[in-house]
């Protein structure tokens, strides 16, 4: 069955220049793109998207090392892969989420590594299953950023807001 997933690439994937070689390995699983953008690493949205973790000792540290503490590059790259059994085919490419119980030949195997102060830097988060595909895609894109529709809409109309155009 064809289902959409979120793959996140880390600030320390961008930092590293590593965005070429994640996108190789993940053509392997042969499906479509129907999202991508470069976001900020906004706390809120992080916090949001990590919710799941909030009251665990190392909650902090991970919203952190979303945000780019640490790195040069201070964002990161979201994109919505769709095919058949994405998640499973995205997951297994992604590796273990310890680089060190990752195949070496998936991404996180490849490029991971785990700092002294034993937080996993572990370049990439893919969505874990159906439910959490659609909450996190829904919290990183607005339906008009995906090029098929994956989920239900509704028309909306938003009062002007002040925004910025080319000089």
């Amino acid at each position: 069955m064809k289902e959409p997933v979120l793959v996140l690439i880390k600030p320390d994937g961008i930092s590293k220049g590593l965005t070429g070689p994640i996108f190789t390995k993940f053509s392997q699983a042969e499906l479509e793109i129907i999202g991508i953008k470069i976001a900020q690493s906004r706390r809120d949205v992080i916090e949001e998207h990590y919710s799941h973790l909030r009251g665990q000792p190392f909650f902090d540290e991970v919203i952190e090392y979303l945000m780019g503490t640490g790195y040069k590059q201070k964002k990161l790259m979201a994109v919505v892969y769709f095919g058949v059994d994405a998640i499973k085919k995205c997951r297994a490419i992604a590796g273990a989420t310890n680089p060190e119980e990752a195949r070496p030949n998936s991404i996180r195997g490849s490029f991971g590594r785990i700092k002294t102060d034993g937080l996993f830097e572990n370049v990439v988060h893919v969505s874990s299953n159906k439910s959490e595909a659609k909450r996190e895609i829904r919290l990183w894109f607005s339906p008009d950023e995906i090029t098929r529709p994956i989920y239900p809409t509704k028309p909306a109309t938003k009062p002007p807001m002040q925004t910025k155009e080319w000089k």
